[in-house]
Parts: structure tokens; sequence; C-alpha cells
């Protein structure tokens, strides 16, 4: 039952190892074998985004350390694969910009709102940002020519900008959903 406490940690524990591992071959000349293979690494971190927070709710583990973790490791991910992407010319910088600026400003939010004791559980909305991106971004990892689908980069960059669509509105959302928050802060400087 220790290893099972654990688990939910070592798992996204694991996510940010295999980013790290993502970040540096995707530095390296991208062959299609070794492009294939960063696809591969992406797909399973981005699995395991899911698989430990299923663990932790599952089996009743839920950590403090869990809870900052898993959602820096998220971004993380996130953050590594769009900044990987610009130099290999299969992302525009300006997208990006707009992705990880909403990323932070939502992770300012929250803390002030955990300053202030509101806890801001994600979203339906913020979930399917997430699995948007994830989609996108693998699809943009994965080499042109490997498999016979035409326009490959053209699903990719679609499933970017449907993702791009709902990084802002459910950042728009958060900031709607705690409103509250900001306006208690300025009534009490008042």
């Amino acid at each position: 039952m220790n290893l099972m406490r654990h688990l939910p940690n070592l798992i996204t524990a694991a996510r940010l190892v295999l980013t790290s591992l993502l970040a540096v071959l995707l530095m390296l000349e991208q062959s299609k074998p070794l492009a294939v293979f960063c696809c591969l690494i992406f797909t399973i971190a981005a699995v395991t985004d899911l698989l430990d927070g299923y663990v932790a709710r599952r089996y009743g583990v839920v950590s403090t350390l869990g809870k900052l973790l898993d959602p820096l490791a998220d971004k993380l991910l996130v953050t590594t694969a769009l900044i990987m992407l610009i130099p290999l010319n299969r992302l525009p910088a300006w997208i990006a910009l707009l992705i990880l600026s909403r990323e932070m400003l939502v992770t300012g939010l929250r803390g002030i709102a955990s300053a202030s004791g509101v806890v801001v559980a994600a979203s339906a909305l913020g979930k399917l940002k997430s699995v948007t991106q994830y989609v996108g971004l693998g699809v943009l990892i994965f080499p042109l020519g490997v498999l016979p689908i035409p326009f490959l980069h053209e699903i990719g960059m679609v499933c970017i900008y449907v993702a791009l669509v709902l990084t802002l509105w459910s950042g728009i959302d958060y900031f709607y959903r705690l409103r509250r928050v900001f306006l208690a802060e300025e009534d009490a400087q008042q």
C-alpha cells in the first residue's frame, strides 16, 4: 500500500523526466525515426497526465505535493513542446506566446485565489483545452511523410488553432469565475 500512496507522484515525476528527455531530443537533427520517437515520448508523457490524476482519485491518495507537481508537470510538457517546435518551423512563435501567456496568467490567478482561501478546480473547458493541445502538439512533433496522411501538418495546426481558442476562452473563464477574489482584494484595500 505504501507504493500505491506514492504512485501518482511517481507518475508525475516520470512525466517530468520524459519532458526533459523530449527537450533534449528535439534539439537534435530530426531524422524520421528520431521524430517518431519524440512523438512517442510526448504521447506517453501526455497520457501520464490522465493517469496520475486517475490513480490519485481512484485510490484516495491525493497529496499536497501532487497538487503542486501535477499542474507544473503539465505546463512544462506543453511549454517544452511549444518552444521546441518553433525552431523546427512547425509552430509560429506567436501561438506559443499566447498559449504560454495564458498559462502564466492563470497560474498567477490560481496562486492569488489560493492565498485567499479559494480552491480553483480544473474546469471541463480547461481539460478539453489540455487534450486538444496534446493532440495538436503530438501531431506537429510527428514527422512528415512517415504516414500516408495528406496534410498532416495542417491537421496539427488546425488542432493547435482550436487549442488556442480553447486556451484563451478557458483563461477568460477562469478570470470571470474568480472575479470575486479581485473585487474582494479591492474592497479590502479601500
